[in-house]
């Protein structure tokens, strides 16, 4: 049994009723908002993917009331697309809440149930023998190519290339050393620069994506995140490009490469100092 005994639950559930009644009214016919009525729960999934990342970057940015106020933007999406689907008898929110809370106590036996677990690795195992069962109960013996594609459709090509490679690796299709992966990335390096010099701009986007899948099976190996390392870079190049914009005295355009390149350092250098100065 899960018992509720969270002082503040009356006001949770009337504001999320409040939140439901709001969005129901949006959506009514009689007197709601055109721009609402007009949406679709494909039309919409454009917005639930914008407002997932910037919850992440909320999060990133450890601000508190950023985090709430893009949770807020994440929920109004869920909430919507309950009310479309409803509209039409398909599912609705209490349909949806119970569905994941069913699913956290069938996923969570050690806590809801009597199986015992002495780490995180054993929770992470049973969570993934209980889906995979989960599956073959809805699919049936499911091969593991449809299960891939689905990745592969639905999420972000990083994150995507990162579960693919995991599920691959499990089944046995792995290198028996991390030798061989960096021997794979360095001939699909010599095979983009092959296709570079010599082929079709279809073959040479396939070259650079069979070398940025070695990429991510590589990082697969040192247990990094490629979304997050490529994240990182991003920021770090921003900052870097701040910091010559701010002591630039021409457009950067009007520099040479040479002066370019002796501000990039420049910024390199401050930028790697300050953070050494914020560890003291």
């Amino acid at each position: 049994m899960v018992s509720a005994s969270n002082p503040a639950l009356p006001t949770v559930l009337a504001e999320l009723q409040r939140l439901i009644d709001v969005v129901a009214q949006l959506r009514s016919p009689d007197g709601g908002c055109p721009w609402d009525l007009a949406q679709t729960s494909q039309t919409l999934t454009p917005y639930v993917i914008e407002e997932a990342y910037e919850v992440v970057d909320a999060i990133r940015q450890e601000n508190p009331e950023a985090i709430a106020d893009e949770l807020g933007d994440l929920l109004l999406q869920v909430v919507l697309q309950a009310q479309i689907a409803s509209e039409v008898g398909q599912f609705n929110l209490a349909n949806i809440a119970k569905g994941i809370t069913d699913k956290l106590i069938r996923r969570h036996p050690h806590v809801f149930g009597d199986v015992a677990v002495n780490s995180v690795d054993d929770v992470k195992q049973n969570w993934e023998q209980i889906k995979s069962s989960e599956e073959q109960e809805t699919h049936g013996s499911e091969s593991l190519v449809p299960r891939l594609s689905r990745y592969a459709r639905s999420l972000p090509p990083l994150t995507a290339c990162m579960k693919i490679s995991k599920k691959a690796a499990a089944t046995g299709l792995e290198w028996e050393t991390v030798d061989g992966v960096w021997e794979k990335f360095h001939e699909e390096l010599d095979e983009l620069h092959e296709a570079i010099a010599h082929e079709t701009p279809d073959r040479q986007q396939e070259e650079l994506g069979d070398l940025l899948f070695t990429l991510v099976n590589i990082a697969r190996w040192y247990d990094l995140d490629p979304d997050e390392a490529l994240n990182s870079t991003n920021q770090r190049f921003i900052c870097r490009l701040s910091l010559i914009e701010r002591v630039a005295t021409k457009p950067l355009a009007d520099h040479t490469l040479a002066e370019l390149e002796t501000l990039w350092q420049q910024a390199k250098a401050k930028l790697k100092a300050d953070q050494q100065a914020d560890r003291l």
